[in-house]
């Protein structure tokens, strides 16, 4: 009887721990991310994979690389680029804003902000942020987002998921995160 019972237990041990790390694993699983190339900084909600190709903002084509994570549908991604002079970085922003949006086919975001400064001592910086609501393949979808150029570097670092599923604590945590070196 007692060898029976230790080679159930044997057996069993090791399926009880994987059900127990299974339980205890968070959705967000919260991880720091230094791209070298791409020259910033940003919390992932899951290991991220990250891709080259090259893209056309409005005649300007460029090698944007993308890396990204996903977690239960929810597409977390920041795209890092380099334009020709600061004029085309800043000029990038709103091109790639307009192609998520068609992505999902938002007509028009449910609100949007645009600055530019250099107070922060970083010359030809430029902001926006965008947050709406479209349709693709037949479903809701929601896009935030947050395009950033500083100098010649453009970045975009945006969520799409379908409409209401991401948290908005999730949201704010992975736009907040991330930061230009």
């Amino acid at each position: 009887m007692t060898t029976r019972f230790l080679r159930r237990a044997a057996v069993s041990l090791p399926v009880l721990a994987a059900l127990a790390l299974v339980a205890c694993s968070p959705t967000y699983n919260w991880r720091d991310y230094t791209s070298a190339e791409g020259r910033y900084r940003v919390t992932f909600p899951a290991k991220p994979a990250s891709a080259t190709r090259a893209i056309d903002l409005d005649g300007m084509r460029v090698g944007m690389t993308m890396t990204a994570a996903e977690v239960e549908g929810a597409t977390f991604a920041v795209g890092a680029a380099e334009a020709p002079d600061a004029a085309r970085a800043r000029a990038a922003l709103e091109a790639m804003k307009l192609a998520l949006l068609r992505n999902i086919g938002a007509s028009a975001p449910l609100s949007a902000s645009a600055s530019a400064s250099a107070s922060d001592g970083s010359p030809g910086r430029a902001t926006l942020d965008v947050d709406a609501t479209g349709t693709a393949q037949g479903r809701p979808m929601r896009l935030v987002g947050h395009f950033e150029a500083r100098g010649t570097r453009f970045y975009q670092v945006i969520v799409v998921a379908r409409d209401k599923t991401v948290p908005p604590e999730q949201i704010e945590q992975f736009l907040t995160s991330f930061s230009p070196l």
